[in-house]
């Protein structure tokens, strides 16, 4: 069973298979192998229907985080799809019927969903507008602002340190 943060976690690494390297956007996906065996790793069958919906669902979902599309522009993802409660001793548990080309497509967008619902504005940008990767602040106080702190977040430290210097220095 995939538990919510597993499903979490294949949502940012779809949401971030595009980063810039080397001031470049790489698609992680491009490569058809590549993707093929990231499909398989997240149990998806690995064809290239697959594959093309889960790019666009991907490419879509990254404008619904930033704030680019609405919601209602994932719609299309879920043309078809049901879902139907399974009685356990545990309670109701809800199935979902997507169409197996949609799987994986399908899993991302109720993932994004659900973190919508459970951890409002937890999902989003880097705020460093060079990068082009995702974060979910799972901290305390939400106010995570990086990809990474490391990378990004020194970045636009420094950034902010040499631009106050500079303008101590002029004036």
């Amino acid at each position: 069973m995939v538990t919510g943060r597993e499903q979490q976690d294949a949502l940012l690494e779809l949401l971030n298979s595009t980063p810039v390297v080397n001031g470049a956007v790489q698609d992680l996906l491009a490569d058809l192998e590549a993707a093929r065996s990231w499909q398989l790793a997240h149990g998806g069958t690995g064809s290239p229907e697959e594959h093309g919906h889960l790019v666009q669902a991907r490419d879509l979902l990254r404008d619904v985080v930033s704030g680019d599309r609405p919601a209602a522009s994932l719609a299309p993802l879920l043309k078809d799809v049901t879902s139907r409660p399974r009685l356990s001793a545990a309670g109701v548990a809800w199935e979902v019927d997507a169409p197996v080309e949609r799987g994986l497509a399908v899993a991302a967008v109720l993932a994004w969903s659900t973190l919508q619902e459970t951890m409002p504005g937890r999902l989003r940008a880097c705020g460093n507008p060079e990068c082009r990767l995702f974060l979910i602040d799972r901290s305390k106080t939400n106010r995570a602002r990086w990809c990474s702190m490391a990378v990004c977040g020194n970045r636009m430290k420094a950034r902010r340190h040499y631009q106050r210097t500079r303008e101590a220095a002029a004036g």
